[in-house]
């Protein structure tokens, strides 16, 4: 499988780093970000942003500086690997006390609710993905949006966002894990030329064992994130069975 795409626009949010100029310095020297910051999210109404914890406010920020406040037309795919895992496994927890839930809780539990949020904020009915795809939702948001594209859509929205799991249930992390969101706008390239921006995305099968590789101590969607600001010729990972190969064509550096 290879992949041509261009990235349009771009935004991420992380602890401690929000404008691309803080985003390309800790490109060139990548660290794993910590804290609780979250975004102000100013662009949604309150009683819409108080319904988003961290993880969705994160996504949601990105979401929109990427997208403009011009009306929707384009898909959204997001990926997350857990999505708001703390809103299920506390839903989880009070089914085990025998509580009753919340239909609100529940249904801002399900892996759907941050696009929906987003979507119903702006009022977008255009068509929006939620994938589940392990390590590899970075990869894996890039193949549906392929395909979106290859079904006429002049341009997709790519959210990808991760926080770590809750508790007792870190223990299950297989890479390292952080609070991150970032978006892209991504299109088809026009002509044989290579342009700014320009990515090719090949996916083959992962030698065995297949473990999940990373720099400097990065889950694979921060990695992603971090060749494509720094502005490295390849980034080679396996994840979820695959070893997937991100390329600038025709580089020179």
């Amino acid at each position: 499988m290879n992949l041509d795409f261009v990235i349009k626009d771009w935004a991420a949010y992380a602890a401690g780093l929000h404008a691309p100029a803080d985003w390309q310095a800790w490109a060139a020297a990548p660290y794993l970000p910590t804290g609780d910051e979250q975004p102000d999210l100013r662009e949604m109404p309150a009683m819409a942003r108080r319904r988003l914890g961290a993880l969705g406010r994160a996504a949601v920020q990105v979401a929109w500086w990427c997208q403009g406040a011009a009306a929707g037309g384009m898909p959204v795919v997001l990926a997350s690997r857990y999505g708001d895992a703390t809103r299920s496994l506390e839903l989880l927890a009070e089914l085990a006390r025998g509580q009753a839930l919340s239909p609100t809780a529940f249904g801002l539990s399900v892996h759907n609710a941050i696009g929906a949020q987003y979507s119903i904020a702006r009022g977008d009915r255009s068509n929006y993905l939620s994938i589940a795809a392990g390590a590899a939702g970075a990869a894996e948001a890039m193949v549906e949006a392929a395909g979106l594209l290859a079904d006429g859509a002049g341009e997709v929205l790519v959210v990808n966002y991760e926080a770590p799991l809750p508790g007792d249930y870190a223990r299950f992390e297989d890479e390292p894990s952080t609070c991150y969101a970032w978006a892209w706008k991504v299109a088809r390239p026009a002509g044989d030329a290579a342009q700014p921006a320009q990515l090719q995305l090949h996916a083959a099968q992962a030698p065995e064992p297949g473990p999940v590789s990373d720099h400097a101590g990065l889950p694979f969607g921060l990695d992603v994130l971090r060749f494509f600001v720094s502005g490295d010729a390849q980034l080679q990972r396996s994840a979820a069975g695959r070893l997937w190969t991100w390329q600038r064509p025709h580089h020179h550096g």
